[in-house]
This record gives C-alpha cells, structure tokens and sequence, in this order.
C-alpha cells in the first residue's frame, strides 16, 4: 500500500535513577555512600534507509518508545544506558511538529540520521553528593524523564522527472514503455490512484521518472486528490507534460495544456517556471494529426514532441530531450535540511504568577530538574530547597509579594511557604 502520510507519538527513554547505597563490608564499621548513577534514556532518531518507499510501516504503528535506562546501583555500579530507537523512513520524507506544523526535518540523503528526541539523563547515585560537610548522603536523584512529541511524516517522492497531464493523457502507458514500473492502464479516467516510480535506463544513463495523478481543474484546492499528490512534483527537476490529441476524450488539448499549467502555478508558482518538455501523445489514433497541427499552432514558439506511448513512435527523441535537458538542470544537493527552533528567552526566566489558591511558579527548565528529586526523602527536600534558592525561585517569589502560609505551585508540586527568618 502507498501510504505518503502518517501521524505518530515519539517517546524517549527515562533516565534511570541513582542509587542510595553504602559500603558494607567486613572490618569496615563506617564505609561511605557508594551508590551509582542510573543510566541514560534512550534517544529517538529518525534514518533514512532507500529501500523503503512510503510511509506503510506507520500504517498500523503509531507509538514509538526508546528504552529506559537502568538504575543505579551499590558499589558505585552505574545503571545500563537505554538503547537509542531508530526509525527508518524513505528519501524525501519531512517531519513536521504536529502542534504548531513547523519543519523540524526534511530528510533526503539515503543513510542520513536525523536526532529528533534526546533521552532523559540518569539521576546521580548518593556518592556523588557526598562532601566535606556530607558524608552520608542518604539520597539521590532520580532520573530525568524523557520527551515525548507528535510528529507528521509526509513523504515527497525523489524524482528526476515528473509526468504530468490530464487523467488518460498516457502518463502510466509511457512509464511502462520507458522503465520496468507496471502501473495499472486502462482507458477510464483516474485509473491511476497512486503515484508510480520507474527507473529508466538509456544511453547508459539512469533517471527516475514518477507518474502524477489526480490532476484535473480544481486540484489545487483537492479536486481529485490532486492536492495529495502534487506535493510529489516538487523534488522533481524536470516536467514532462503529456496532452491527448487523439480527439477521444472530447476535451481540448490546449485548453488541457493550460489549465495543468494553471494548476501547478496556484499550487506553488515556483512550479509553473520549471523546465517542461512538452509531448502530443497518440499521434497513432487516425484523427490525431489534424488536433496535433491545431495544437502546435496554438501553443506558439513551445517545442512539441509528437509521440505514441502504446507502439513507442517518437519515444526515443522524447528521451533524448530528456537526457540533454538533465545534463542542464543541477540536482539539488542530497543532505539533511533542519530547522532549528527559535529560543524564547523569555521562557528561561522565572516567572511567578498570582492564582486564586496562592502562587505558581513556572520555567520548564526548573520542572526538568524538580522531577529528578524524591520529595520524600527529607534529605532531598533540602538540597531541593537550597536549588529554589539558586534559581532565584525564592526571591521571585518575594518580590510578588508571597507572605507566611501562602500556597506556593510549581508544576504538581505544591508546599506552604514559610520564612528562613
């Protein structure tokens, strides 16, 4: 099945946790805290791998979770780090926030691996908060737990040539007499439904030609599921445009040629400027030669090249012209496009708002490292304290005027404020 969209939910790994642990060993009364660090979550990467060509493996599996990492443990034996996941995708595939639909990614170059989540880093065993002033620190941290994030995949075929034209202009028919692809033909409009790929080989050289349905008036806006499938045309470099001068369809090949021409420019005006070669198709059927003349009269000074895709007539200058017109046209440079995500700095400081029920405290950067203690542990809850105090939490709070006994939220984390004084 050719799947060019998907939704999925992406989960890194949490860190493990740190242990609490101290020696214990014979003839040593008094051993120190040894407890390790647990382990580092797993990340999430997105590779690009050139033997898939759509996005069908999302189409029943839409979670996606990295490993875990281990805890801590005695002996200052620090936790195994979680496996990195990778998630394999075709070339052309881009990755989009499906929250505010911002391009983290557009990934192209075959073997390319892109970071797209980081894992939670393993909370520190009791060993290392052991100082001077502590030398039996009876907690540790826990670990940090990992980012999860809905993502759009939608993928953008890879192609050097693209095959466009009304439905049964003979786009399918000339792809299977050019390469080894075996799309559906028939002689009913939308007999193709889903955009095919052919390797050609000719004059010892190689292209990727791709057929695009869906295209009559309106698709732009989806008539036709032309919407779907225009985006494919876009990694193309170069347009061959097939009209029907048989006369059969009834329709009007100019009126055809330029309301083709019209859609690709309302779908993205940069479209409408690429290179096209333009190809009077069925010039085998008996009325044909008459529309071709009429046709070649009124398109102007535009080249035509008069072909049959069904018996192969003019099908060898038509790869001709394609061959040459390739050696002219750069490929666009194969490698990882990501888009960085502008910093708010406001978000960096710590803001205090005033709520009905008392304050609330809020910077993400604070609620990452508040997860990472055990609010149980009346140990913890101190070094937790003397943390708000260096973040500058306590002095953001007075200064909006928190008083003895207020109600003070920072995330899930609520306690009454009270005066060092």
């Amino acid at each position: 099945m050719f799947l060019d969209r998907a939704k999925i939910l992406l989960h890194s790994g949490n860190g493990g946790s740190g242990a609490v642990s101290f020696r214990r060993e014979k003839y040593v009364p008094r051993g120190g805290p040894d407890g390790g660090d647990g382990g580092r979550g797993g990340d999430v990467f997105f590779v690009v791998r050139d033997d898939l060509s759509t996005l069908s493996e999302f189409q029943y599996k839409h979670h996606f979770q990295a490993e875990n990492g281990e805890p801590g443990g005695a002996v200052n034996r620090s936790g195994k780090d979680g496996a990195d996941l990778y998630i394999p995708v075709p070339p052309g595939t881009v990755v989009r926030d499906s929250e505010d639909h911002r391009i983290l990614a557009d990934l192209t170059g075959t073997g390319t691996s892109f970071l797209i989540l980081k894992g939670g880093r393993g909370g520190r065993g009791n060993a290392r908060f052991a100082s001077s002033t502590r030398q039996s620190p009876r907690f540790a941290e826990k670990g940090e737990l990992g980012s999860e994030l809905w993502v759009d995949l939608e993928l953008k075929l890879l192609a050097d040539v693209g095959l466009i034209g009304f439905p049964n202009a003979g786009k399918s028919t000339l792809l299977s007499r050019i390469s080894a692809a075996r799309p559906k033909v028939a002689d009913y409009p939308f007999t193709t439904l889903i955009p095919n790929l052919g390797v050609v080989n000719v004059k010892g050289q190689s292209f990727v030609a791709v057929d695009i349905p869906g295209l009559i008036e309106g698709a732009h806006s989806g008539a036709g599921l032309g919407d779907q499938f225009l985006r494919h045309i876009e990694r193309t470099r170069l347009l061959v445009h097939l009209v029907d001068v048989s006369g059969i369809s009834g329709r009007d090949p100019y009126q055809d040629y330029l309301q083709i021409n019209e859609e690709l420019r309302l779908f993205d005006p940069e479209l409408a400027t690429r290179i096209q070669i333009v190809v009077a198709n069925k010039v085998d059927l008996p009325d044909s030669k008459s529309i071709l003349e009429s046709f070649i009269a009124r398109i102007g000074d535009c080249r035509v090249i008069p072909i049959s895709a069904a018996t192969g007539e003019g099908v060898s200058d038509l790869l001709d012209r394609v061959l040459y017109l390739l050696t002219q046209i750069p490929k666009e440079s194969s490698q990882l496009i990501v888009s960085e995500p502008e910093i708010d700095t406001e978000s960096l400081a710590i803001q205090v708002l005033k709520i009905e029920s008392g304050f609330m405290v809020q910077n993400d950067g604070l609620l990452r490292r508040m997860a990472r203690f055990d609010l149980n542990n009346e140990e913890s809850l101190r070094s937790l304290q003397r943390l708000l105090k260096r973040w500058g939490v306590i002095q953001a709070l007075i200064d909006a005027g928190v008083q003895e006994g207020d109600m003070v939220r920072i995330g899930d984390f609520e306690f009454t404020y009270l005066s060092e004084e």
